[in-house]
């Protein structure tokens, strides 16, 4: 994968996880505490570097997505967005 399609879709991980956090009103101190409630040790700071860059590992994506209770995902909605960050 070239530079920048992994820079891409990096950049569609963040906006999926930062609009699943805005659409329920979750700052990343929430989603911390949230996360530790189910054993997974991640301070806000360290959640908003990762989002930010959006690098981080399949594991604490899905816990993210749990814990923020997103029931599903539209592929429609993640194409959308990578074609966005194409340009």
């Amino acid at each position: 994968m070239s530079g920048n399609a992994t820079k891409n879709w990096r950049n569609v991980v963040q906006r999926v996880v930062k609009t699943e956090m805005s659409r329920r009103d979750i700052r990343y101190q929430e989603l911390s505490e949230r996360l530790a409630a189910i054993g997974v040790m991640q301070s806000a700071d360290n959640l908003r570097n990762k989002v930010n860059k959006g690098i981080l590992g399949a594991d604490l994506l899905l816990q993210m997505l749990s814990v923020l209770n997103v029931k599903q995902l539209s592929f429609d909605d993640i194409h959308e967005m990578l074609a966005d960050v194409e340009g």
